[in-house]
């Protein structure tokens, strides 16, 4: 349920449909398809949060053109369109009885029963269609395309009016037609057609709106003859000197007056009011006994008036003498003592094509060129059907939880403020309107009372202005500081720029550990790159929303407070400790890393530090070397404890190369050589070794070349005992050949072929093979395997 935007107006509830004044960006088709596919949230956003529907299924595929109920007040019907269709609806059920499809689309119909039961429905292919409880009963035509419908009880003759002068009687009892009325207009002029009916309920008298003329003639069903002819001021209707249209531009450029139809008739049930809305979008109110309007009113879009009804309903509705008068963009209910006022208005989010006032109550029911027919309810208006009085308790809930508006030339003031202005003697008076936590006071009477309560309240007003005005044009001449737009709260700005700066490291950190080894140059542009990001980075010291925080004194955090001291007690107590003199007692890792810092700041170390690393290539004695090491212990653990202190470096990437060795090592060998040493190194430790093991070989030859590099032939053997590839050191006694195994054949490094193991013992299931499927794994077949 959705409620009119203007408070102040008369509250209309939206029960059917889309709201009063709203539009939905996608088509009706798009918005059904995507809610019989159950893809909501498009939809959901397009409806306003609230709405309900008060009878299920009130619509129709593309859109509806007729809407009424009977006159039991328990069934609505429609008729609409595409397929074209009527439908029934169920009021005490709030739901769809049946639908019924026709051949052609529905201009008019009128209930002839009670109830849904019995109906009539002039069609737009010249047919008129009767239909029954069991469906479809009979169907006729007239001659001309008929634009009207209206049903003479007393007489049971159905009228038709059509596009000629002729009024086509059908006579229901009889079951035949009988001679139609032929209106003559005024002064036996044509009669281009006759666009709407009325039968006045109190002495059955008919009222004929005919087209281009600006007429309604008035016939008497007894006599069948005209009584009266009623003449619209066609000057007060139409702008000065209009023309109409020529029918044949070049050929009846003949000038004529501009055409003034009667679109709609309405009248009342003492017989003696009429309501006639015309092509022009006004409409008028005449007393039968007078030519002369009474009232006019104008709808302001130019539009023809569709609809035009008397609202009744006794006591129980607003008053006496509203009319309901609607074109195709708005409907306008007003008082016809002041037709200048409107009681309310509403603008629908489609083109309207009739309007229905349930009798004695606040409802409207729409046919519209949407698919959802639209329902209005107006509580001023009038109750809520008996069918739907629970209308009644919703907008009530509604209006309580409706929030109040801000008064006009009022100032809201909160309980401190109206004690400071004296005026805390005027709670309970008209004086002050209580809202919220505080109340609204006339503007008038605040400005008298602060310059009551404080006299120099402008020229306090009038310096700040002048201090502020200074401040800023001293920012403009003198270069402020970075932090210059914080003056209070400073203790929070500089802990934002500390989490701020603490994240951009952390940033940086992880930045390092994902991205892969680069150029220097790219290194630094990417870190650049990085850091002006980073720099780009929203914060809440950069923010404009909350500059004010770091600015006005009114959002300055008060350190004192309790409510401050529950959130920060860590703060509090650091401040009450400073404040006493006692601080904290320095555990022994707090101690340890004081001294550390100290000692770490000390240059002696920092020199110490270079000249180790600078030794390390060095050989191990330097005191030989004449560099005499001189044993400082203070020294010593402040190197300690920065060495502990530093952080861990991230790990470094290494290529995984497995480079072939330049000499063949066993596991003792291996130990003593640095993986790291370069290949003199190597050659300085292991050189006299690999000369032995060179001089040993008989069957190997090595020559020195002119520019340093060694040339080596050998004779590989087909059997060799292991240490012949060993480059570990060769021990005094000479390891004894192993024997030779029977069947066995030797060559290579080491490697064998033939012979069996002795030793070992080949077990059941070695010897007979796998006789069970393997656990755990899948089988490529289903087949399953023989038992041996």
């Amino acid at each position: 349920m959705v409620v009119s935007l203007d408070p102040s107006a008369v509250k209309v509830y939206t029960v059917n449909g889309e709201a009063s004044g709203s539009s939905s960006a996608l088509p009706d088709w798009l918005t059904r398809k995507r809610e019989a596919k159950g893809k909501g949230k498009r939809v959901i956003r397009e409806q306003i949060e609230g709405t309900i529907e008060l009878i299920q299924h009130f619509d129709f595929p593309e859109a509806s053109n007729k809407v009424k109920t009977t006159r039991d007040g328990h069934h609505a019907i429609a008729t609409g369109t595409y397929k074209p269709q009527i439908k029934v609806w169920d009021l005490d059920q709030l739901s769809l009885k049946f639908e019924r499809h026709t051949d052609a689309e529905n201009v008019d119909f009128v209930m002839l029963s009670d109830d849904w039961t019995k109906s009539i429905h002039l069609q737009n292919d010249r047919s008129v269609e009767l239909h029954t409880q069991g469906g479809f009963h009979y169907r006729t035509r007239i001659p001309r395309f008929g634009r009207a419908l209206a049903y003479h009880f007393p007489s049971c003759d159905a009228l038709f009016a059509a596009s000629g002068p002729e009024i086509y009687r059908l006579n229901l009892d009889q079951g035949r037609f009988l001679n139609p009325l032929v209106l003559q207009g005024e002064g036996g002029e044509d009669i281009a057609g006759v666009n709407t009916i009325d039968i006045n309920p109190a002495h059955q008298l008919f009222g004929f709106g005919v087209e281009g003329n600006g007429t309604v003639e008035f016939w008497d069903p007894r006599s069948r003859s005209r009584v009266g002819i009623l003449r619209l001021p066609r000057e007060r209707l139409l702008p000065m000197n209009s023309l109409a249209i020529p029918a044949l531009p070049g050929i009846d450029d003949g000038s004529r007056p501009a055409p003034l139809s009667v679109t709609a008739i309405s009248s009342r049930p003492d017989g003696l009011s009429y309501a006639i809305g015309t092509s022009t979008g006004h409409t008028l109110l005449y007393d039968i006994r007078s030519a002369r309007h009474l009232a006019i009113k104008d709808q302001g879009y130019g539009l023809p008036v569709k609809n035009v009804s008397w609202i009744e309903g006794g006591s129980r509705m607003a008053g006496e003498g509203y009319l309901l008068s609607a074109d195709k963009k708005v409907i306008k209910i007003w008082n016809r003592n002041s037709p200048e006022v409107n009681f309310t208005s509403i603008t629908p989010a489609n083109d309207i094509n009739d309007v229905h006032h349930i009798p004695g109550s606040g409802l409207l029911l729409l046919a519209n060129e949407g698919i959802k027919m639209t329902s209005f309810f107006i509580p001023q208006l009038g109750p809520a059907p008996k069918w739907c009085s629970f209308l009644e308790n919703l907008t009530e809930e509604l209006e309580d939880q409706t929030t109040r508006t801000a008064y006009q030339d009022y100032k809201f003031i909160d309980r401190s403020e109206l004690a400071k202005l004296g005026l805390d003697h005027l709670v309970g008076t008209p004086a002050l309107k209580p809202y919220m936590h505080g109340y609204f006071v006339s503007l008038e009477l605040y400005d008298a009372a602060r310059v009551i309560a404080n006299p120099y309240a402008y020229a306090e007003h009038r310096e700040r202005m002048v201090q502020e005005k200074m401040e800023k044009m001293a920012e403009t001449r003198i270069r402020s500081r970075k932090d210059a737009g914080v003056k209070v709260n400073k203790a929070l700005a500089e802990k934002l720029k500390k989490e701020q700066e603490r994240a951009r490291k952390r940033e940086e950190r992880r930045a390092k550990k994902t991205q892969a080894p680069v150029e220097a140059e790219d290194a630094m542009e990417v870190d650049e790159e990085d850091a002006a990001d980073a720099g780009e980075k929203p914060s809440l010291l950069s923010d404009p929303r909350f500059a004010v925080v770091f600015q006005d004194p009114e959002f300055e955090v008060d350190e004192n407070t309790r409510e401050y001291a529950l959130l920060n007690p860590s703060a509090v107590a650091q401040r009450q400790n400073r404040e006493v003199g006692r601080g904290r007692t320095k555990t022994a890792v707090e101690e340890e890393e004081e001294e550390s810092d100290k000692s770490s700041s000390d240059p002696l170390s920092e020199s110490d530090e270079n000249e180790k690393d600078k030794s390390g290539s060095e050989s191990e004695d330097s005191d030989d070397a004449g560099k005499l090491w001189q044993d400082n212990i203070r020294v010593r653990m402040g190197a300690r404890a920065s060495a502990r202190k530093q952080s861990r470096p991230p790990p470094r990437r290494e290529p995984k190369v497995r480079l072939v060795p330049l000499q063949a090592q066993n596991d003792a060998s291996s130990r003593g050589v640095d993986k790291n040493a370069t290949f003199g190194q190597r050659r300085s430790q292991l050189g006299p070794k690999g000369k032995e093991r060179a001089s040993s070989r008989e069957d190997a030859a090595v020559r020195r070349t002119a520019d340093g590099g060694i040339e080596m032939t050998f004779i590989p053997r087909t059997s060799s005992s292991g240490h012949d590839y060993d480059d570990g050191p060769v021990s005094g006694k000479a390891k004894a050949k192993e024997p030779k195994r029977k069947g066995v054949e030797t060559f290579g490094a080491g490697m064998e072929r033939g012979g069996e193991d002795p030793e070992r013992e080949m077990s059941e299931a070695e010897r007979k093979g796998r006789t069970k499927r393997r656990q755990g794994m899948r089988s490529g077949s289903k087949n399953v395997f023989r038992k041996l």
